[in-house]
């Protein structure tokens, strides 16, 4: 699966998922494995572990299947509730990098609006719709190019799909999002990119001994060679 270990300690244990890697299995996708199977088959005694896990093992949060990075996985049940607590009481900390269409004018800035369910679809909005729930969310502008530029994302909720409704929302699309870019987005052609130039680069949380554990993961090399076109290429067609 190309899954790369980036930490692990008798409770939990956080991997750099790559991008087309669903977490689990839905509905829709009963033939494709998963991170869940991979977890599994590594690690046999996290089959009894969480909520559900039956469906999902030791899995506390996830990510788009087409998102790539850190993801977090307990390896006990003790664990994975006091993991459940800290990302409820809003005590880890998320960042995430993004490639996004446009140049934001400000260095930083914050989203904050209601993000809902379209009716009749999976898709977010945050325009009205079904089951709205509050979403924050902070960047910040690490790299400008001529109408595109490379952000740090900190997500305050964990609301699904967050970051790519909240960025679109400002009329900054991620680039190679095919759900939530405009259509003059979608048309753009950028080599190596095949999906949302999304990555959870880093989570900050505490251990069960209470000592702060930094996890990070470098970015993929198709996030890499995208940042290396703008670099080289003044202005997108």
């Amino acid at each position: 699966m190309g899954m790369k270990i980036i930490y692990e300690d008798p409770d939990i244990l956080a991997v750099n998922k790559p991008a087309g890697l669903l977490v689990h299995r839905t509905p829709k996708k009963d033939a494709e494995e998963t991170l869940a199977d991979w977890i599994v088959k590594k690690y046999p005694d996290v089959a009894k572990v969480g909520d559900k896990p039956e469906e999902r093992p030791g899995i506390v949060h996830r990510l788009d299947k087409d998102t790539s990075g850190v993801i977090v996985i307990a390896k006990s049940q003790r664990a994975f509730e006091n993991l459940k607590d800290q990302f409820q009481s809003r005590l880890i900390s998320k960042t995430y990098r993004a490639i996004v269409f446009g140049n934001p004018k400000q260095d930083t800035g914050t989203i904050e609006g209601m993000i809902s369910l379209k009716p009749g679809t999976t898709k977010r909005t945050v325009h009205k719709g079904k089951m709205p729930k509050e979403a924050v969310t902070d960047y910040k502008v690490i790299e400008r190019f001529e109408n595109a530029a490379l952000l740090e994302v900190y997500p305050k909720t964990g609301r699904t799909h967050q970051i790519r409704v909240h960025l679109a929302s400002i009329n900054h699309p991620i680039m190679g999002d095919q759900l939530y870019g405009s259509k003059s987005s979608k048309k753009v052609f950028i080599p190596k990119l095949d999906r949302q130039m999304l990555h959870a680069y880093k989570v900050e949380l505490e251990s069960l001994k209470g000592t702060k554990i930094t996890l990070k993961a470098d970015e993929p090399e198709d996030f890499l060679a995208v940042l290396q076109y703008l670099r080289k290429t003044p202005k997108l067609q």
